[in-house]
């Protein structure tokens, strides 16, 4: 006889079906597993065996051999542990099979038998659904599981409650699907005095959801407006809370089991390398960029980053996606970020004050900001340029418009957009492509003029004149205009910065 038990493993976010299969033969006593596991796989074994031990229950004298099919697929993660564990127990006559077969198990076993959280609960829920059969998981995971649907979930605290409940000693009951508390109110705008230049070029980015770098001085208030970008960004809808929290999922970044509400900010160092910002690893674990997905990505002090991580980012802002091949893996993780850069002028940061510039200016500009690639740099939409606080407006009273305001205008604009853009499978004009802008966002025939003008004398590539009409499409709606015309067109060419330490170009 072969006791089965089904479980999951994963290739990004998408869910592959495994078989655990358990013989006990007669023969010298050894417990043997197979089917291409991992390290941590292979201590199931271990972890099973102590876990049995403290149910009271002691493996038999046989030849035991677990595989877990299909055998040429790598099986990774700790959450193996559960269903070897049930399918022994089905073996040794403990548990019903028939029962046991309508469920998908994952979770990992503690020596004591408690079950621990692990990555992957809601897309192995989802897959449940699909395949017909309920789900079990650890309790602390079980209202994360709930959101899949209409399906039967068990979230036993440990591995002897899910004995007793399949025995009738016991009922599990089901777990209610929880949601992200609201927690701390975000940063306010109203905080920040003065910048009113980058204030609203902030606006226009969270309104379209376009990325957006902010180049100034230290201390000039790059960090703080990039903080208040979540702020003034729409909550995610349902369809999106659930996209972002199968990300989270696979990575075992959903707390609580909780499903996210806020639409993401990740802020890595500069020192992150490609596997941490693109994804990659050992598993293939998803990166900054897709756990930022419809959400922001902030990088500050852009050109301290690594050369080939900037490099690394072309592709992602491009397609919305981030592949990782691996010799032993290719995985695709969503990744339709917004990317917000802040960067100092130069080295030393003061290259516009002659009293606290360094001696090696302009030199020393154009070398700095030459780290950021033509490719990269042409991927951005919004280019402001934030200068240094002037001392008076720190004593100004608070400004009378905060996020709420903004967040208002904001909002407004982006329903304009997934009303537009209801049929076309995207939800910005940051997303939109050239062929649609030529629909949706095509200016009048002074703004026309203008733009042709402008792509000549600023030598635009055919990237920089979409993006052009993607800002000033949001610079539109924001106005709750039909028609693009020359002040938007305007208004989007003033945000298009052309970097020093180019040739032939002037910045």
């Amino acid at each position: 006889m072969i006791a089965r038990v089904s479980t999951v493993a994963f290739a990004g976010i998408e869910v592959l079906e495994i078989d655990v299969q358990v013989q006990m033969a007669a023969g010298l006593p050894a417990f043997t597993l197979v089917g291409l596991p991992d390290k941590a796989v292979g201590e199931s074994r271990e972890r099973v065996r102590a876990a049995l031990v403290a149910l009271g229950l002691a493996l038999p004298p046989k030849r035991i051999t677990v595989n877990l099919a299909p055998a040429d697929l790598l099986k990774e993660g700790s959450h193996f542990d559960l269903p070897i564990a049930l399918a022994l127990l089905v073996a040794m006559g403990v548990l019903p099979g028939p029962e046991i077969e309508g469920y998908v198990a994952l979770g990992e076993m503690g020596l004591d038998g408690s079950l621990a959280p692990v990555a992957g609960v809601l897309p192995a829920a989802i897959a449940a659904l699909r395949l017909g059969k309920g789900l079990i998981c650890p309790k602390p995971q079980g209202g994360e599981a709930a959101w899949a649907g209409d399906l039967s979930v068990l979230a036993p605290a440990s591995l002897l409650a899910l004995v007793n409940h399949f025995k009738g000693t016991q009922v599990l009951s089901a777990p209610e699907p929880v949601m992200e508390e609201d927690g701390a109110l975000l940063p306010d705008l109203a905080e920040i005095k003065g910048q009113e230049t980058a204030k609203r070029a902030l606006e226009v980015a969270a309104a379209g959801g376009h990325n957006l770098l902010m180049i100034g001085p230290p201390g000039s208030g790059k960090s703080m407006l990039a903080q208040r970008l979540p702020g003034l960004l729409p909550p995610l809808s349902p369809s999106e809370a659930l996209e972002v929290s199968l990300i989270h999922s696979v990575a075992g970044k959903l707390a609580g089991g909780r499903l996210l509400r806020r639409r993401g900010f990740r802020d890595p160092h500069h020192s992150a390398s490609i596997p941490a910002l693109i994804g990659g690893g050992l598993r293939a674990r998803p990166g900054e960029v897709s756990l930022a997905h419809l959400g922001v990505l902030f990088l500050d002090e852009l050109p301290e980053f690594q050369r080939p991580v900037l490099e690394a980012l072309r592709q992602p802002i491009e397609s919305g996606k981030a592949v990782v091949a691996r010799a032993n893996a290719h995985v695709s993780y969503p990744a339709r970020f917004q990317l917000v850069a802040a960067m100092n002028p130069c080295r030393c940061g003061y290259l516009d004050d002659p009293q606290l510039a360094c001696n090696k200016v302009p030199r020393c500009a154009a070398e700095y900001q030459s780290r950021i690639s033509g490719p990269l740099f042409d991927r951005i939409d919004l280019h402001v340029e934030v200068p240094a606080v002037n001392p008076a407006d720190l004593s100004l009273p608070p400004p009378a418009e905060g996020s709420a305001e903004v967040a208002k205008r904001v909002a407004q604009a982006r329903r304009r957009q997934l009303e537009r853009y209801r049929d076309e499978g995207i939800r910005t004009n940051a997303e939109a492509d050239g062929a649609l802008l030529d629909r949706v966002a095509k200016p009048d025939a002074e703004g026309r003029r203008l733009l042709a003008e402008a792509a000549e004398r600023m030598r635009l590539s055919a990237r920089a004149y979409h993006r052009i009409l993607r800002v000033a499409r949001t610079l539109a709606d924001l106005e709750e205009r039909e028609g693009v015309n020359r002040l938007h067109i305007a208004e989007a060419l003033s945000y298009r910065r052309i970097m020093p330490g180019r040739p032939g170009l002037n910045g």
